[in-house]
């Protein structure tokens, strides 16, 4: 357990920024989730929207730190290429 005064601080703020940062990481599940059930569906014009709606969403989890930048590029490099081969 936390004796000093600072470690009881950054348990505290430790906490607050992994709610923080879970939310975020969960909003960009969701963005890519609607992409995957628009592949699903076989509808690409609603697959473009959305993929173009994930792209800033990654960049933004990049940019915060919660997703490493060559994950955000895989994972936007195989949606792109999921949407692309939709006929």
């Amino acid at each position: 357990m936390a004796n000093t005064p600072q470690a009881k601080k950054r348990i505290r703020r430790n906490d607050r920024r992994a709610e923080i940062n879970g939310n975020r990481v969960g909003r960009i599940r969701t963005f890519i989730k609607k992409v995957e059930a628009a592949l699903a569906s076989g509808d690409k014009t609603a697959a473009t929207t959305a993929l173009a709606a994930v792209q800033p969403e990654l960049q933004r989890g990049v940019a915060k730190g919660v997703l490493h930048k060559n994950t955000a590029s895989r994972k936007f490099s195989r949606l792109t290429k999921a949407v692309s081969t939709l006929a």
